[in-house]
């Protein structure tokens, strides 16, 4: 029996350069645009001087928007690419019951605290709380509290749409809530 371990009867993987994944430009998977939305929150001089708050109005700012590459996209597939949302919610300011169309999300509370309105409840998001939703996931955040508060939005694809539902009986006051923990 030979007593050279694998390493050594395999050779060193990293003297093997085609065995090795080219770091990606951009994120890809779930996980990876999840970890540019905490990069990005970590980051405080890439957005909180951007940052406006508007009584009459929401504000908003795109922060990123990255176009997929050329040829990168699946038969039949439009590359699409993904963007980067920055958003100030004065108290009382929400967005309505809405969904993002065909794009998948990551929405990350940078400063203060919003409420999540679903089917399923009432979430309270403070700071640094991450949710990651899929195509068609319905909500409706609302900054109930007498702060402001900023929020980061990853869209993938790069959001297209935002079609808003008419008010449901979950977004509606409640005598008792239902509350989901994040």
């Amino acid at each position: 029996m030979n007593s050279d371990s694998d390493l050594q009867i395999a050779g060193d993987i990293l003297e093997v350069p085609h065995l090795l994944q080219t770091p990606r430009e951009h994120p890809a998977t779930v996980a990876e645009f999840v970890g540019l939305a905490r990069s990005l929150a970590a980051d405080r001089s890439r957005w909180e001087h951007l940052v406006r708050y508007d009584a009459s109005s929401r504000w908003y700012h795109r922060l990123l928007t990255v176009p997929q590459a050329p040829g990168s996209a699946r038969a039949g597939e439009t590359p699409a690419g993904y963007e980067v949302w920055l958003l100030s919610w004065v108290p009382g300011q929400g967005s309505g019951l809405h969904d993002h169309g065909r794009s998948s999300g990551v929405l990350t509370v940078l400063d203060g605290v919003l409420t999540e309105h679903t089917e399923r409840g009432v979430r309270t998001l403070t700071a640094g709380t991450e949710r990651v939703f899929a195509p068609g996931y319905a909500h409706e955040v609302v900054n109930d509290t007498l702060e402001p508060a900023v929020s980061l939005h990853v869209y993938y694809p790069g959001l297209t749409e935002m079609p808003m539902h008419p008010a449901a009986p979950h977004c509606e006051a409640r005598t008792e809530p239902r509350t989901l923990t994040a």
